[in-house]
This record gives structure tokens, sequence and C-alpha cells, in this order.
């Protein structure tokens, strides 16, 4: 009969001097395998007389638990180990700055971010967003609006037209946002309170201009608006969207075929030392065009005029941004330079001035 306290004493000596996992497998194998040192001593219990087998097969099998736990014991200790090494070699040092990858690369372009802070700001006052088909028909973009036939914007040179039909009606590239508040209205019923942002599409192109330009309209229908109603707007949106506590704004008459009557919008602004600030100073900047809804435009979407009332005003997006982010050159949007949009894009996690003090508890 094998010494079993020798054999003991060998195999939890090779345990301890066991390298890695492996080692530890070959070591489990050479005793409790089915060829093991240990399991032919097993085999030897049906052999015995039943005095020898109550003698042996307690110590037999004791052995057996012994080494099991001594290599469970061990192959933890290896796990631990792993891991401690795993941790080590991962680790991360968050003081440090991150480094340059893909997603904190990439930048959103300064008119989608600004449109979204504009409908946020006019969410706030209960403005509802519209939108509409950039191709139109001349009704929509032009009859239904009062905009006479002899307008100079029908013609070629400020419009994009399709090619005419079979009956000669001509499909065009939307000039404003304005045809959205004619089928809103159409397919709604008054009181009515939203704006209208998207494309629009006019034959122009220099350092302020572009062929193709994002605008935002706002609509408000009511019984008892008047144009205090509006001055308030236009002044909380401005004020909200170059983040400042007030703004001064003056208006000046003006025609539009749609509003009556109409006003240009100035805003507040100093231009000493060929610096344009907004909001201080003496000296005024046209920024947007509104007015009240014209009598006939009511009357083109079934509403009586005698009854209802309210005002619109039309923006540009893209000037709005060039005036608050000092972008010089509207053509530059529409380059797809990564220089230029690295350097005046929007991280994605970009939060707006409103939204953020909303989330704050407080006021704009």
């Amino acid at each position: 009969m094998t010494d079993l306290a020798t054999l003991e004493t060998d195999i939890q000596a090779a345990i301890a001097r066991a390298e890695n996992i492996g080692h530890l497998e070959e070591i489990r194998i050479a005793a409790l395998g089915k060829k093991g040192s240990i399991s032919a001593l097993l085999k030897t219990l049906g052999q015995m007389s039943n005095e020898e087998r109550l003698i042996q097969g307690p110590l037999i099998n004791g052995l057996k638990d012994k080494i099991t736990q001594a290599i469970e014991t061990r192959k933890a200790q290896f796990s631990r180990e792993a891991m401690r090494e795993r941790l080590i070699s991962e680790t991360i040092d968050v003081t440090l700055p991150s480094l340059p990858q893909a997603s904190n690369q990439g930048r959103m372009h300064p008119i989608p971010q600004v449109i979204e802070d504009m409908s946020f700001i006019f969410a706030d006052m209960g403005f509802a967003i519209a939108e509409g088909p950039d191709i139109e028909t001349d009704f929509y973009n032009f009859t239904a609006l009062n905009i006479p036939e002899a307008h100079p914007a029908r013609q070629m040179h400020d419009t994009f037209y399709f090619e005419p039909d079979d009956k000669g009606n001509r499909l065009l590239l939307r000039t404003h946002t304005s045809p959205v508040q004619i089928r809103t209205m159409e397919n709604g019923k008054p009181p009515f309170r939203f704006i209208a942002p998207g494309r629009t599409y006019r034959c122009d192109s220099d350092r302020t201009h572009t062929p193709m330009f994002h605008q935002i309209e706002g609509l408000a229908i009511d019984k008892h608006i008047h144009l205090g109603h509006l001055k308030w707007v236009l002044e909380t949106f401005l004020a909200r969207f170059f983040e400042l506590d007030n703004m001064s704004l003056r208006l000046r008459p003006s025609y539009f075929p749609f509003t009556e009557p109409s006003m240009e919008v100035d805003i507040q602004c100093s231009r000493a030392h060929g610096t344009l600030q907004i909001g201080k100073g003496t000296d005024w900047m046209e920024v947007l065009g509104c007015g009240m809804v014209h009598p006939q435009v009511l009357k083109n979407v079934g509403l009586d005029p005698e009854l209802w009332q309210g005002f619109a005003f039309g923006l540009g997006v893209d000037r709005l941004t060039m005036l608050k982010y000092g972008i010089d050159d509207l053509r530059a949007f529409f380059d797809a330079d990564l220089r230029w949009l690295k350097h005046y894009g929007f991280s994605p996690l970009y939060m707006p001035h409103l939204a953020k003090a909303n989330l704050a508890g407080g006021g704009a």
C-alpha cells in the first residue's frame, strides 16, 4: 500500500509549485484523473476485505477531498492574481486629458444646432413647430400670401421654377417658409401659435446671401392679439437667443404683402473700435421683419378677419447665427471645410443656454 502521507506531501508540494492554471490542471489529472494516483488507490478498495476497506476507505477518500480542496484554493489564488494584473494593466488615469477619439472629435453644424436652440426658446413660450414641403405651388408660395402677380419676387430672376407641366402650371422651390403657415391654417382650427423652420431658396449668392438658406417664421392667431404681444415675443426671443438680460428693439414701418401694418425690427448694438456688440451702444441693426397678418391672408384660409387677428414674423437663421458667433461669410456654412466645422461646430453634448437655466431651476 502506498504511503498516503507521503503521497499527500508530494501532491501538495506540486500544487504549491504550480506556476499557472494550466500546470495546476496537469497536477489534478495526475492525481484525480481516471489514471491518477489517488484514483488508482480508490480502485483498490474493491479488492480489500471488509475490515481493510473500513480503515483505508476513509483515509483514501479523505486524501481525495484534501487534494481537491487544495487544487480549488490554488486555482482561486491564480484567478485573483490574474484579476489584479488585469486591473493594473487596464487602469485609466482619469486626471489625464482624454485621448482623441472619433466620438469626441465630431461636431454639430451650427445651423441645425441654432435651429434647435431657437425652437427650444419658442417652445418655452408656447409655440408649436409646423413643417411643410420644400417644393411648392404658386398659390401657397405667393397667391395665398397676398403677393400680387406683378411682384418682383415672382420673377424668374428671384425664384427657382421647375419646367411647366402640360397645363402650363409650374412648381417652384419655396422662397420662404410662409407657405407652411397657409397649409397649417387650412388644415386646422384657430387659435394658432407655431413656428415654421426650414430651408428656403432664392437666386442670390454673395457673402451674406446663398441660393439655399434657412428661415424660421412664426404665426399667432387669436381673437385679441395685438402689436404688444408681438413686441414681447420678439424681445423675449432675441434676449434669450443672444443670452442677454434684456433687449432694446426699434420697430420701423415697412411693407410686406402678407402683413398690415408691417415692420422691420432693429436691435441695439455697438460698432465701436470695429467690433460688433449686441445689446449695447447707440447703433441699430436690422434683424427681421414682422407685422399683423393681413386680413386678405386670413380670408384666403377661411378665417373671418373681423373675428380673428394675429401677428407673423420671419427671421434668417443663418444671419442670426453669423451675428451671435462672429461668422463673417455665409458661404462658409456650405463649404464642408472640416477645419471651419471644428472651430464653429458644437459638441454633441452641447446644451442650449435656456435648457441649462431650466435644469438649474432658474429662468433664462
